[in-house]
């Protein structure tokens, strides 16, 4: 068997270049993550189709993983009209809401290849939570995070999507950008498990999120995604997960040192593969080129996320579940109306 490259790389356009269709081939990553802006991925239904199609007949695995991130709100990267219009994770109020959410953007992304959501969202909401989480996290006690969390992850796995739960081990504390600056969280153990809490109750789920933030009662040098302290005594033995542990987002200026630095400190650290992020050939080669290789610890991980992506979607009345759903959220938030960390990547490339 070829090795599998343990990382989501990014393509830059609406289809394959002669150097990405080589690369691809060659180096056999895990996945792609597609993005509307900056590498512009997305640009309608029919064409998503044909790119996701490309890059799995190009890496020649049908087990591919294409991920998006779809939360909701403002961070959608399928938008109306060409797909259905969700609300952000903030305006949802039940388990029912949750569950059409899901079942909604199932479909969207089952149509169009994808078979990876990084969503939900778990972060614990506080008064400081920064910009760039405010509205995507659960409006409510960690209690109601965990249960409509709970209710999405179910959902999605019914649907053949594999969820992807986010920030491990909790981000909402954070007070600046990760795409910009490193936060760092000075709480005690006891404080943090609040934070902890909603990761704790989907310890089960099939992959999870790492967050660049600095844990100081865990690790005073390191952030999350590159502490091996953080990943095996909190994330894997304190909450207890099990599953499949992707970084955030390498290409952020949280991290410092080359790209692959980077994910070499991530791997090092515990996760299982990394995220490169909105980036741009220059780095998805380097990244290519580094001779990383997925662990048996993660295969072995990867195999319950396999399982998940191969369920058809459940046929229902999706044209009903939607004006269920609007009749239910009345204002969905417009998807210009909000911070997107997207375009801070995409300026970021450009300086």
């Amino acid at each position: 068997m070829k090795p599998i490259l343990p990382a989501f790389l990014s393509v830059q356009g609406a289809e394959l270049s002669e150097g990405e269709k080589h690369l691809l081939a060659k180096y056999n990553p895990l996945g792609v993550c597609m993005f509307a802006i900056g590498c512009a991925n997305v640009q309608n239904k029919g064409q998503l189709q044909q790119l996701t199609k490309q890059i799995k007949e190009t890496i020649g695995r049908d087990n591919v993983l294409i991920a998006v991130d779809q939360e909701g709100g403002r961070v959608r990267r399928l938008t109306e009209p060409e797909w259905t219009p969700v609300a952000s994770q903030a305006q949802i109020k039940s388990v029912e809401t949750a569950v059409l959410h899901a079942k909604l953007i199932s479909r969207d992304l089952k149509q169009c290849g994808i078979n990876v959501n990084f969503a939900p969202v778990l972060d614990v909401l506080y008064p400081e939570t920064n910009a760039v989480l405010k509205s995507r996290c659960f409006n409510g006690t960690p209690e109601k995070v965990a249960k409509w969390g709970a209710a999405m992850v179910k959902t999605y796995e019914k649907c053949g999507i594999c969820p992807c739960v986010k920030h491990l081990p909790g981000h909402g504390r954070g007070l600046v950008d990760p795409h910009l600056q490193l936060p760092i969280i000075d709480a005690t153990l006891a404080e943090l498990a609040t934070d902890f809490y909603p990761f704790e109750q989907l310890k089960n789920a099939p992959m999870g999120m790492a967050a660049h933030i600095i844990l100081k009662a865990v690790d005073t040098k390191n952030p999350a995604t590159c502490s091996a302290k953080v990943i095996k005594n909190i994330i894997r033995q304190k909450i207890g997960f099990g599953g499949f542990l992707v970084s955030d987002a390498i290409v952020m200026r949280s991290l410092k040192g080359s790209i692959i630095e980077r994910a070499q400190k991530c791997l090092a650290a515990g996760c299982d593969a990394v995220c490169l992020g909105n980036a741009d050939f220059a780095a998805n080669e380097a990244l290519c080129e580094s001779g990383i290789t997925l662990s048996e610890e993660a295969l072995e991980r990867l195999q319950k996320v396999e399982k998940i992506i191969a369920r058809p979607l459940p046929r229902a009345n999706y044209e009903y579940l939607q004006n269920k759903y609007c009749r239910r959220l009345k204002n969905i938030i417009s998807y210009n109306s909000e911070y997107d960390a997207t375009e801070v990547l995409s300026r970021l490339r450009k300086k």
